[in-house]
Formats: structure tokens, C-alpha cells, sequence
């Protein structure tokens, strides 16, 4: 259906109230699948070739559980504040589909490892906490690819590497009340995955993939109205999208008096539209029960309390620390927790230069070391600093700070010594980037500047004060960004302002 071009995503909010739900299928970092010993593949791994008996469901096989995984899922329990079952079992989930080739999948349903969580998070009206159901662990499924057959006609494909992947299924609670606060949500979970190092949570490569329950209901009723699953939202945008249409498009139909019904509805990022896949199923359908090949599994308190010890600093804390003991700004926390490459460099340098203010700490690796460490990925893909480059990028801000190396240098020495790892005192002295603070060295270079540039030396002393920050641009230059551009600025009022004396 045409959503109307009147009804907006803010318009359908003021009669409807959105009740939203939201699903996250992410794959764990293991080194092998859950059930067999296969290694888990790259995303550009050749189809069918991380494969075995028990992964393509042949007759006979049995599973055997991957205790990594179940690691995994018990510690991001115990991050979203979760409770742990004495004993957990698997179940059967029956259905048939071409990517699953026992006809069932080893999931779990009544007794999952984690139950009753939560997770908090800011957003533009303020901060949110979402209840989380449960959060459990299962088999991946093969993947389909869809391709042109011989003949021109389409054909469908199965790839087996995917299959048997761990995969941990984290459901929340119908907390959600509006599209930014499930981006908002799926950021932050993604956020908190790596954090604890259970997974990459790449959307991109298929590792982090959102589902969203979408409802609408009369604002000030209780009961729940018929809901609708969004599936196929590859980015954190995808998702704000998808359910800002969703909800548009049940409000333009419950307005127009229309019923709406239970359905599967894949989302369309080039039309920016949802659109039927199926009637949705429900828990009945899949005959839930449990797996008679895996016996029950017993969660020992002293293996809880040690996946607990070993969490680090949950995102949200590390937040708080740095606004309330550092005393970064709001946003400068969130930009820094957001970016583990960043967080990694600003507490490396923190250690390096205990006595460097935190905000100007905060400015230069967000500034002049994210820049850099975003040019060269492959050396900073580890998220890392070492001591050698903390002391290095400490020895450059000092510099800054001291006025002996300006700004423009510094990103310069930065992005130099992240990719090629040489200290960057050497990088400095080389290149002669000792930062010119004396007027009486600046003296030809300012009297140059003025002569080649009258008409701007016209427009500054007319009131133009663009014109001077172009004069400093140029002696900038000149210098090759070496002028302490305080000083410069200061000289160049009292030479301008000497000139506007003597020709009045």
C-alpha cells in the first residue's frame, strides 16, 4: 500500500501509539561451529567449503555443544543484568525450509540462558531503558543465494557455511515506543557485544542481523494490536527507516478503517518501503520440543561468577567514569565509548600522560589520532595502542600544548607515525615542524604576505574580517603551517592597524 505523502512518522505518533519489539540474531566468536568441529568461516569464504556430516544434517550424526559459545551468551547475560537458569536444555524448532537441511534447528525455548535482562541508553528525549526477555543460543542456518540459472531463468543456491554457526537470539520486551529509540537500542547492544568481545556484530557481513515486532495501539489503551515482523534491515539507518515507515504505513490503514493481519514484511531500502514476504508464523507452528540428542545442560555457580569477574567495563559505565571522575562533556564521552579504536587510544594515552587534561585528551584522539587511525585501518584494526605509539601521540600533544608544534603539523606527524610506526619526535625533527613563535622570524614572511595580497589587506581594514583570516591562511602556508597562528593573527592586527595610521 501508498502511505499518504500527509501522514508522517510524527503525525501517526500523535493518534497511535508505536509498540515496538525488536529481534537480534548475532553471530558469537568461536573458532568452530556450535555442534561439529568445523571452523567458522570468513564472509568471503568459498560456498561449501567449512562443511562436515553433522553440519549438513546427514543421517547418523550427532551433536556435540561448543562451550565457548555458551560462555558467550552466559557473560552477555551477565552484562545486561540477566538471571543464569540452574539448569538450561535444547529444544527442536520444526521447519521446513531449503537453508535447513535437518528440517529442524537446535535452538532453545522455555529454559534460555539468560532471562530477564535490560539495557539503558540516551536518546534525543532523554535516557531509555528496554527490558530484555531472553537471550539464547542456536544454529545458524545455511544461506540461500539467489542467481541466474544457464538458461536465463533464476535458480536458488545453498551454501553450508553458515550452517551450524553459533548464533545467539537476544528478544526484548514491547518497550519500544518510536523508530529512534530501536536504532538507539540496536547501537548500544552492538556497542556492548564488542565491549565484551562476544562478537563483531558486523550488520554488514551478516553477524548482527535486527528484526523488529511492530504494532500500533490507541494512545491510552492497553491491549496490543495486531503486530507485524520486519525482517531484512541491514544498517542501523535501515532500521530507523523500516519502522518509521511500518508504523506510517498501519497508521494510514487502521485510519481508513482497514484490518490489519499478522505478516512477515521485508523492508526495501531503494523505495524506502516495506513489503509482504509471508503470513507470519506463530511458536505453535514450530512444534517446539526438546533435543533428545544433547543432554540438559547444568550451569555451576563457581563458572557464572567467573564469566562475571572477567566482564570489563560495560559501555555505559566507562561513560559515566568519563563524565563524572574525567569530566568530559557528554558528547565527548559518547564519541570516545562509541569507537572502540578510540576508547583503546584514550586510555592508553591516559596512562601515558596522567597529567594531560582529559579534555584535551579526548579532542586529540578524536581528532587528530581518529583521523589517522580511520586512513590506516589495517594497522589499527585491532582497536590498540601501544606504549610505544601512547608515548609517541603523548610527545605530539605536549608539543601542541606547549605551543612548539602547531595544529596543522601535528595532524601531519599523527597520521605519519600511525602508519608507519616511527616515533614522532624523529617524524618532527625531519620534517623541521618546529612551530615558529618568534614575530621577528615571522617578519618577511608577514611583510610577503601583505604586498602579494592588497586587495585583502583593503577588505580587512574596511571591516571585513574574513579578509584576515585568508592573510593568516596565507602566511600559514608560507610556513607550511609552522607560525604559531595566535601569533600570527596578533601581528598581522598591529602591522594592518600600523597601515590604516599612516595612509589616514
Amino acid at each position: 500500500m501508498t502511505v499518504p505523502a500527509a501522514l508522517t512518522h510524527a503525525g501517526a505518533l500523535e493518534r497511535w501509539e508505536a509498540v515496538i519489539g525488536i529481534e537480534v540474531h548475532c553471530q558469537v566468536r568461536t573458532a568452530s561451529k556450535m555442534f561439529c568441529a568445523c571452523a567458522v568461516p570468513y564472509p568471503d569464504a568459498a560456498p561449501n567449503t567449512h562443511t562436515c556430516p553433522t553440519c549438513l544434517g546427514l543421517p547418523g550424526t550427532l551433536p556435540t555443544i561448543n562451550r565457548r559459545a555458551v560462555e558467550h551468551v552466559l557473560a552477555t547475560g551477565a552484562a545486561i543484568g540477566a538471571t543464569a537458569p540452574a539448569t538450561t536444555r535444547w529444544d527442536r524448532k520444526n521447519y521446513f525450509y531449503p537453508d535447513l537441511p535437518k528440517g529442524y534447528q537446535i535452538s532453545q525455548y522455555d529454559l534460555p540462558l539468560a532471562a530477564n535482562g535490560s539495557l539503558t541508553f540516551d536518546t534525543s528525549e532523554g535516557p531509555v531503558t528496554i527490558g530484555i526477555t531472553r537471550a539464547h543460543l542456536e544454529e545458524d542456518t545455511a544461506k540461500l543465494v539467489h542467481a541466474a540459472g544457464p538458461d536465463g531463468g533464476r535458480l536458488s543456491l545453498v551454501d553450508f557455511n553458515r550452517s551450524s554457526v553459533p548464533l545467539m537470539e537476544i528478544v526484548t520486551e514491547p518497550d519500544i515506543r518510536t523508530a529512534e529509540q530501536a536504532r538507539r537500542y540496536a547501537e548500544e547492544l552492538q556497542l556492548l557485544l564488542r565491549a565484551i568481545d562476544v562478537s563483531d556484530a558486523e550488520m554488514e557481513n551478516g553477524q548482527m542481523r535486527v528484526e523488529a515486532n511492530v504494532s500500533l495501539r490507541l494512545r491510552g489503551t492497553e491491549p496490543f494490536g495486531i503486530r507485524t515482523e520486519v525482517k531484512n534491515m541491514n544498517s542501523f539507518r535501515a532500521v530507523e527507516r523500516a519502522i518509521a515507515y511500518e508504523i506510517e504505513r498501519q497508521a494510514a490503514a487502521l485510519d481508513a478503517g482497514k484490518t490489519l493481519r499478522q505478516e512477515t514484511r521485508g523492508w526495501d531500502d531503494a523505495k524506502g518501503a516495506t513489503y509482504l514476504m509471508r503470513v507470519k508464523e506463530s511458536s505453535d507452528d514450530y512444534r517446539y520440543f526438546p533435543e533428545p540428542d544433547l543432554p540438559p545442560l547444568h550451569l555451576d555457580a563457581a563458572w557464572l561468577a567467573g564469566i562475571r569477574a572477567a566482564l570489563p567495563e560495560l559501555p555505559a559505565a566507562r561513560r559515566a567514569r568519563y563524565r563524572d571522575v574525567l569530566g568530559l562533556s557528554p558528547y565527548d564521552a559518547a564519541v570516545i565509548v562509541a569507537d572502540q579504536t578510540m576508547t583503546s587510544a584514550f586510555e592508553a594515552l591516559r596512562a601515558a600522560g596522567p597529567d594531560l587534561p582529559a579534555k584535551e585528551l579526548a579532542n586529540f584522539v578524536s581528532g587528530e589520532y581518529g583521523r589517522a587511525a580511520k586512513e590506516t585501518a589495517e594497522r589499527t584494526a585491532a582497536g590498540l595502542v601501544g606504549q610505544s605509539d601512547a608515548a609517541s601521540l603523548v610527545h605530539v600533544l605536549r608539543e601542541v600544548l606547549a605551543g612548539r608544534l602547531s595544529r596543522p603539523n601535528a595532524k601531519e606527524v599523527v597520521a605519519l607515525h600511525v602508519a608507519s610506526g616511527r616515533p614522532a619526535a624523529e617524524l618532527v625533527a625531519e620534517r623541521g615542524f618546529a612551530q615558529i613563535s618568534d614575530v621577528g622570524a615571522l617578519g618577511a614572511v608577514l611583510d610577503d604576505v601583505l604586498a602579494a595580497n592588497p586587495a585583502a589587506v583593503a577588505d580587512y581594514r574596511t571591516g571585513k574580517a574574513q579578509a584576515g583570516g585568508f592573510l593568516v591562511g596565507q602566511v600559514m602556508k608560507a610556513t607550511r603551517g609552522q607560525a604559531n597562528a595566535a601569533l600570527v593573527q596578533a601581528a598581522l592586527r598591529e602591522r594592518l592597524g600600523g597601515l590604516a595610521g599612516e595612509s589616514a
